[in-house]
């Protein structure tokens, strides 16, 4: 039976950690880390995922500041508040919620950032220098999955890793994080996509495999290793009339199928989902550190 990697179990023992951080910089600098996160429309996952984030910054006694508008709020205003935000000093991170309503450049929004609080790690300067290995902020989600095959003691180094799914969220940032010449990299990275020919054939090469497509059942157990590390990304809730709910969320994986083969796996929620928040709460608090001339 694979080893179940608990993003959930990780996530709280860091965030005990990041608590003691916090109250140290309190007593010795006076300063409490303080998170701005700014929501414009009225998406259910955005939605949830920033109430997820209020609660996991009041659990570690992080200040959030939420500022939410509805879908129809001008972009001029939004890159307004955001320069207000760049001044504040008891703001260390910035955060706008993605996606954006159509009238509202996302690329416009992400530069508008000042890099040292862009704590999602998304502003084409901090995209740049993770590329050369020296970043300000990692991206959020592939420095979680990072930290969980680290804190797993699974070898990254000389490890072949494919990855499933390009995006400028998880793909491409994690395929440059793991090939860094450094410790959590030196391995050797595939970044398979919906172009890519023969995609069973190099899956099964992998010995770490990220499924970040979010296509369901985009990839099958034959497609897989036997004793391979799977990472389950990709989620998509499907219509479930046997549930109360009337769905379920999957991933791009059959959670049971792949668990056969895997000799570790991150369970579809409670995997990788809590180490994204966990992850930006860690980016907040090393910004902090940073204004106060200790990093």
């Amino acid at each position: 039976m694979a080893k179940i990697l608990s993003g959930k179990e990780l996530s709280t023992k860091m965030r005990e950690e990041m608590k003691q951080e916090i109250v140290d910089l309190k007593d010795k600098y006076d300063i409490v880390p303080g998170l701005a996160v700014i929501l414009i429309g009225d998406d259910p996952g955005s939605l949830s995922y920033v109430r997820n984030k209020e609660k996991a910054c009041a659990s570690i006694g992080l200040v959030s500041r939420k500022y939410e508008f509805g879908a129809d709020y001008p972009e001029a205003d939004v890159l307004k508040l955001i320069d207000e935000l760049n001044q504040d000093k008891a703001i260390h991170g910035i955060l706008v919620q993605l996606p954006l309503p159509d009238h509202i450049s996302e690329n416009k929004v992400i530069s508008a950032i000042e890099p040292d609080k862009d704590v999602d790690g998304f502003h084409p300067i901090n995209i740049g220098k993770m590329m050369v290995g020296s970043p300000i902020f990692l991206p959020c989600t592939p420095y979680g999955i990072q930290q969980l095959l680290l804190r797993n003691n699974i070898e990254i180094e000389g490890s072949h890793v494919v990855i499933v799914g390009r995006s400028n969220i998880v793909g491409k940032p994690l395929a440059m994080i793991l090939v860094q010449k450094k410790p959590g990299g030196n391995a050797t990275v595939t970044l398979c996509h919906t172009r890519t020919r023969n995609m069973g054939d190099i899956t099964k090469s992998a010995d770490i495999l990220v499924l970040a497509a979010g296509k369901p059942n985009s990839v099958t157990a034959d497609m897989i290793k036997q004793g391979a590390v799977v990472i389950i990304v990709g989620q998509t809730w499907i219509e479930d009339k046997t549930r109360k709910s009337g769905h379920r969320v999957v991933g791009d994986v059959d959670f049971d199928e792949a668990s056969a083969k895997a000799s570790a796996i991150t369970p579809v929620t409670g995997g990788v989902g809590p180490m994204t928040i966990t992850m930006l709460l860690n980016n907040t608090i090393q910004s902090a550190k940073r204004y106060a001339g200790i990093e």
